[in-house]
C-alpha cells in the first residue's frame, strides 16, 4: 500500500527492493528449481558445489556458506586480491581489483589449486556477467565436466558488451541461469539534481536467490535421505553445549568434504 513514506528516497528504494523480490518469485522459480536439483545431486553424492564470486559478489558466496542456516557441501571460493579493496586507493585498492576481474588467465592460477570430482558443480555470482575472469571460470568449469549455475542480472548483461575474448557473457555459458532481476547499472534511486543513481540492488536480489536456493536444496536432500549438517545460531540453542556440538559437526563435515579436493586420505 502506498504511503507518504514511499515518496522519500528511502521509501522508493525499499519499494524497488520489494518489487525485485516479487519479480524473482514470479519469473525465477523454475530456474531456482533446476539449480537446486543440481546442488542437491552434487551434495548427496559427496560432491562439492563450488561458489565463485569476485568484487561485491563475494557477499553472495559467504551468504551461501558459511552463514547461519547454511551447511557444508557448498564450498566458497574467494580471492582476497579481488575482494579486499576497502582501502580504495593504495595497496589492494579498487583499481587493482577492477584490473584483475577482467583477466581471463587469472582463472588458470585459481583453478590449478583444486581437483574436481565427477559429481561437483559450480555457482558463479556476477551481477554484470561480462568480465573476463568470471566467464573464464565458468568455461573452464564446464571443460572439467562441472554443471555451471549463474546468478546474474540479465538486464545488465544484455545492455553491455562482453569483456571475454569469446564475446560470450556469463548467462550464455551457464547450464542454468538465475536472473537476480536487478536493473542495468545496479543502482536504482534517482535524485533531483544528481546525475547518477544511488543505492544498488544486486545484493538484495542475489542474496534472495541464494537463500531460496539453499532452502530448496536442503529440502531435496531430505527427500533423498540425506540430512544437511546445518550451521545454526549459537544464541538460540536449547543448551549451549548443544550449539557447540553442532558447530563441531559442521567443522567435521566441512573438513571431510574439503579433503576430497586434494584427494582422499
Amino acid at each position: 500500500m502506498q504511503t507518504q513514506n514511499n515518496h522519500t528516497s528511502a521509501g522508493r528504494y525499499l519499494q524497488i527492493a520489494g518489487e525485485i523480490i516479487d519479480r524473482i518469485v514470479e519469473t525465477q522459480m523454475e530456474t531456482i528449481e533446476q539449480a537446486a536439483q543440481i546442488c542437491a545431486d552434487t551434495i548427496v553424492q559427496d560432491g562439492l558445489v563450488f561458489c565463485w564470486g569476485g568484487g561485491h559478489s563475494r557477499m553472495s558466496v559467504e551468504e551461501m556458506f558459511p552463514r547461519i542456516g547454511s551447511y557444508p557441501g557448498f564450498y566458497p571460493m574467494v580471492e582476497l586480491a579481488l575482494t579486499f579493496y576497502t582501502n580504495v586507493v593504495g595497496a589492494d585498492g579498487l583499481q587493482q581489483s577492477f584490473f584483475l576481474e577482467r583477466q581471463e588467465r587469472y582463472a588458470d592460477a585459481i583453478l590449478s589449486n583444486y581437483e574436481f570430482g565427477p559429481h561437483d558443480s559450480m555457482i558463479c555470482f556476477s551481477s554484470t556477467g561480462i568480465n573476463g575472469l568470471v566467464i573464464e571460470m565458468a568455461l573452464q568449469a564446464k571443460q572439467r565436466g562441472l554443471k555451471v549455475i549463474a546468478v546474474t542480472s540479465l538486464a545488465h548483461a544484455r545492455s553491455t558488451i562482453s569483456r571475454h575474448s569469446s564475446g560470450k557473457k556469463l548467462y550464455e555459458v551457464a547450464d542454468v541461469t538465475i536472473d537476480n532481476c536487478t536493473p542495468a547499472g545496479d543502482a536504482a534511486v534517482e535524485l533531483e539534481g544528481l546525475k547518477y543513481r544511488v543505492s544498488p540492488t544486486s545484493t538484495i536480489g542475489a542474496v534472495a536467490v541464494v537463500n531460496a536456493l539453499k532452502a530448496r536444496t536442503a529440502e531435496l536432500m531430505l527427500e533423498k535421505g540425506v540430512e544437511p549438517v546445518v550451521l545454526t545460531s549459537p544464541h538460540f540453542a536449547d543448551r549451549p553445549e548443544e550449539a557447540e556440538e553442532q558447530l563441531q559437526r559442521v567443522y567435521r563435515e566441512f573438513k571431510r568434504r574439503k579433503r576430497m579436493i586434494y584427494g582422499r586420505d
